[in-house]
């Protein structure tokens, strides 16, 4: 019991970065003294200190102590996306205190970008300090993932069909515990849900709008996960009867209208700058007939989504973010033309409070779930030469 109500303070105070002594005993039901001595026990293990309280007294007493988080742990996330590879070092708080980027290798072979991984990541962990321990890889793949052991099991733009990443990456990384994956999407969510757009909002859909289209569904403050673990793939759901050959085999699905290459074909972005498409369509001024009309047909499939799920909150990331500024209008005609009225009342859409980094933090989240359950067992086996474990 002790463990878990050790993990629980240290997920308070993870997902605030800073809290107050008095406000973790309101939050948690313990008493006083139960707390301070669950907050010396953070403090033992490197992971949190106690600080002077900030902002103005409110109340007469002694203030209570503020608790913050400490930079003795952190995560190595990884964003693997169609168009290239991005690899983080995520402290304890979520702060991302390295980034690495590179391109995906062109065959998008596993193994080959197992190895580029790999590279990326011996990059950001270059200055780490001695006494910080690597607690976790969590691992964005935009694509079905048994949750179980890290199978793909279809990720149709990258081409892969039961790909066991997780055990390639664990081959090349020889970390207690393997890599952790996730759906993009529902990263994406999980990210917002807990620091971006979605605080506080219980019923939330992140769609992420890459070369593919996938939505993360958070729903009564839980991750919506289906019977396998492979629900939010809303991108094959039928759109248009008989249209463009999707990735998947079908024909008519609904990222082939919204997609990239939708969004690409619609502003004149060459097939080769894809990958810069978000910069691409920071540089358009005015949207053409073309782009509204993708705009609509995003608005249309929401207001799907929104009939089906009731949400309060869409974020709109990827490709997205970059679009809807460009066509929130239509978007907002085609959802309010196709939504119930009663749950188009209650929905906003949103680009990402976390900016393009949803999915990566999404990923860095996960890889914190060992530490957030049982923090002195994770400590015990975690990594701490973490430059010879990825050395060649």
């Amino acid at each position: 019991m002790r463990r878990h109500n050790l993990g629980t303070v240290l997920g308070h105070v993870h997902r605030a970065g800073r809290i107050s002594r008095a406000e973790l005993t309101a939050r948690m039901g313990l008493n006083r003294s139960t707390i301070a001595g669950l907050v010396t026990e953070l403090e033992s293990l490197g992971l949190a200190e106690q600080v002077k309280p900030s902002g103005t007294r409110i109340s007469a007493g002694r203030p209570s102590v503020d608790v913050r988080t400490r930079a003795g742990a952190y995560v190595l996330a990884t964003d693997v996306r169609v168009d290239g590879l991005t690899v983080a070092r995520v402290g304890i708080g979520g702060a991302v205190e390295a980034r690495a980027t590179g391109p995906i290798p062109s065959s998008h072979d596993p193994q080959a970008i197992g190895d580029s991984v790999v590279e990326l990541m011996r990059l950001v962990v270059k200055d780490v300090k001695d006494d910080a321990a690597l607690v976790g890889i969590g691992v964005s793949v935009p694509g079905i993932i048994r949750a179980e052991d890290g199978l793909v099991r279809f990720a149709p733009n990258l081409g892969w069909l039961d790909v066991p990443f997780a055990e390639i990456l664990a081959e090349r990384i020889a970390t207690p515990g393997r890599p952790v994956l996730g759906n993009d999407a529902d990263l994406g969510a999980l990210a917002e849900h807990l620091r971006g757009a979605g605080v506080g909002v219980d019923d939330l859909i992140y769609l992420s709008g890459e070369v593919g289209v996938g939505a993360g569904v958070i729903v009564g403050g839980r991750p919506l996960e289906g019977s396998g673990g492979y629900a939010g793939e809303i991108g094959h759901l039928p759109f248009t009867p008989d249209g463009k050959l999707c990735h998947c085999g079908s024909r008519g699905c609904w990222e082939t209208e919204i997609g990239a290459p939708a969004i690409a074909l619609a502003v004149g972005c060459p097939p080769d700058r894809v990958a810069a498409l978000g910069e691409f369509l920071e540089g358009v001024k005015e949207a053409p007939p073309e782009l509204r009309a993708v705009g609509r047909n995003l608005g249309r499939g929401l207001a799907a989504a929104v009939n089906l799920l009731n949400p309060r909150v869409v974020v709109l990331g990827g490709y997205l973010r970059a679009l809807y500024p460009l066509v929130s209008e239509d978007v907002n005609d085609g959802l309010g033309a196709h939504a119930l009225t009663a749950p188009r009342e209650l929905v906003k859409v949103s680009v990402p409070g976390l900016g393009g980094d949803s999915v990566l933090l999404g990923a860095a989240e996960l890889a914190f779930g060992a530490l957030l359950s049982d923090p002195v067992a994770c400590l015990a086996s975690a990594c701490h030469d973490v430059e010879s474990v990825l050395a060649s």
